[in-house]
């Protein structure tokens, strides 16, 4: 198995990594060059130390490493690359005199990029840096009106229309977006600029690198290349007065010796719990000089206090071994993986209909409006709700404090979708638990994936027979008021698209008619 990861072709840089398990947590106190009202704002969040994966972070920004290079960030999920990335990047723009965005962070999920917002949003204020949003969860009036600050007219002066571009300024230091959205300010919204962009953020950078995302990425590279590309042609008729003291238009310079960087360097910073070794993706990111930064020897690292269970069931009986499961875990917060969000929505209603459950289930999916979801993982944080049946949607860099039990009721088919399922518990250096129910069928495969994964035992977990034909009866009610209800949604989804249809072919005969 070693034999075979050893032939993956991988970038000369990856092959010396920095080891951050080598690293120690750090009190704030003992943090050198840390601003004292940052150290304030951290202690009221309950951060009093950095994991290591900070520490090492701060080390190559702040400290000795000042920047210099690109910094790549394989560590396992829970480890605290959110705060790793967000407090050197507020550290370094709290000396800025002028507003205008200079860093900005892309994650691939609405819920992720609300998630980290909220960590920016609790450091930046401190020290006078303002934090934007830009997911699609607002009109995009509402977010133009945030990040871009319109010029205001005075009375009896003539402007010239022409000069106007120069005008908008940007409300924000620091922006975290969805690559669609980001998109579209880009492309539409006046007075939007990466001009004076310094530090790019790539969280989730396997995911991002994956999907397209109508090519967000070189877009965001070419408009943050130096203006001697001609990007920016008005760029040459710039004054110093009409610049004031603003230093991060971007120029044509030497850079630490380095010729034809712009000036200052884009700095990047690209992180996972999985991170892609391959060169095609990597070289996408056209990253300066970068250095990777990872946790041990292996590619996959599972959170050091994670404890993984399987579970043989057969496949008819299954939802009843979770069900017996889940009463064995005695209302423990729960997350309850499944393979598709049409799995997720028949699982999370099979198990309502069951009924006299001493805890509440709730789905989460894709297939759910924004708010919900929203509503729905707000309810989860707060122990409103016990056990969530998610689709992968929730894998991804969601923190919810309090995971005690993570259950994949469908096996993972990937290796990287098993560390980013097994993550949602485990994290902060908490405890945590990962079951998975497996088909005799699976069980080799799933021994396979496990190998890549890690060399934690994975134990066999079994239930009384009792507790599961117990529930027979209850089962074969809630299997037929299932089939109703999936008969229902499906009646009501025709009728909602047959009338749709109706709709669109008046409209197209009354067009004609025009």
């Amino acid at each position: 198995m070693d034999s075979k990861q050893d032939k993956v072709p991988v970038l000369p840089w990856m092959r010396n990594p920095i080891d951050v398990s080598v690293f120690e947590e750090c009190p704030l106190t003992l943090l050198p060059c840390l601003d004292p009202r940052l150290e304030e704002a951290l202690q009221k969040m309950g951060v009093n130390s950095l994991f290591p994966v900070q520490v090492a972070v701060w080390q190559e920004t702040i400290g000795p490493g000042s920047f210099e290079r690109d910094l790549c960030i394989n560590s396992p999920t829970g480890s605290g690359k959110t705060l790793a990335y967000a407090l050197p990047i507020v550290q370094m723009l709290s000396t800025r005199t002028i507003k205008c965005l200079r860093a900005l962070v892309v994650l691939p999920t609405r819920d992720l990029a609300l998630q980290v917002k909220e960590v920016f949003a609790a450091i930046a204020p401190s020290v006078g840096l303002s934090v934007g949003l830009a997911v699609g969860q607002s009109s995009i009036a509402d977010e133009i009106a945030e990040l871009v600050k319109r010029p205001k007219l005075e009375a009896g002066i003539c402007c010239d229309p022409e000069d106007l571009w120069i005008k908008p300024q940007g409300s924000v230091d620091i922006l975290v977006a969805t690559p669609g959205r980001l998109m579209d300010h880009i492309n539409s919204t006046k007075g939007f600029t990466l001009e004076h962009l310094t530090y790019l953020v790539v969280d989730e950078t396997d995911r991002l690198l994956r999907e397209a995302y109508q090519s967000w990425l070189p877009t965001v590279l070419q408009l943050t290349r130096s203006s001697e590309n001609v990007l920016f042609p008005q760029a040459r008729s710039f004054t110093p007065s009409a610049l004031g003291s603003l230093k991060t238009i971007r120029r044509s310079g030497i850079e630490r010796g380095f010729k034809g960087k712009p000036c200052p360097r884009l700095v990047k910073m690209i992180l996972s719990a999985t991170l892609t070794q391959d060169p095609s993706k990597l070289t996408q990111l056209e990253l300066h000089h970068p250095l990777l930064l990872t946790t041990g020897p292996r590619r996959y690292k599972l959170p050091e206090k994670l404890e993984s269970y399987s579970m043989i069931c057969t496949s008819k009986l299954k939802p009843l071994y979770l069900v017996a499961l889940l009463q064995e875990l005695k209302g423990e917060k729960c997350i309850v993986f499944t393979k598709s969000v049409e799995s997720t929505h028949r699982l999370s209603t099979l198990l309502n209909l069951l009924g006299g459950l001493q805890f509440k289930i709730k789905e989460y999916s894709g297939l759910q409006r924004q708010s919900v979801r929203s509503k729905t993982l707000r309810a989860f944080r707060e122990g409103e709700i016990e056990v969530l049946v998610s689709s992968d949607a929730m894998t991804r860099g969601m923190d919810v404090e309090g995971v005690r039990s993570v259950i994949n009721y469908d096996m993972p088919a990937y290796t990287k979708t098993y560390i980013h399922r097994a993550g949602r518990t485990a994290r902060a250096g908490q405890t945590g638990r990962c079951f998975t129910l497996l088909l005799r069928g699976e069980v080799k495969r799933f021994k396979k994936l496990l190998q890549k994964a890690d060399n934690n035992p994975c134990l066999v977990y079994s239930l009384p027979s009792e507790s599961i034909e117990s529930l027979r009866p209850l089962y074969a009610s809630a299997l037929e008021k299932l089939k109703e209800s999936v008969a229902s949604e499906t009646f009501k989804r025709r009728t909602v698209s047959f009338k749709s249809s109706r709709t669109s072919t008046g409209h197209g005969i009354s067009n004609t008619k025009d």
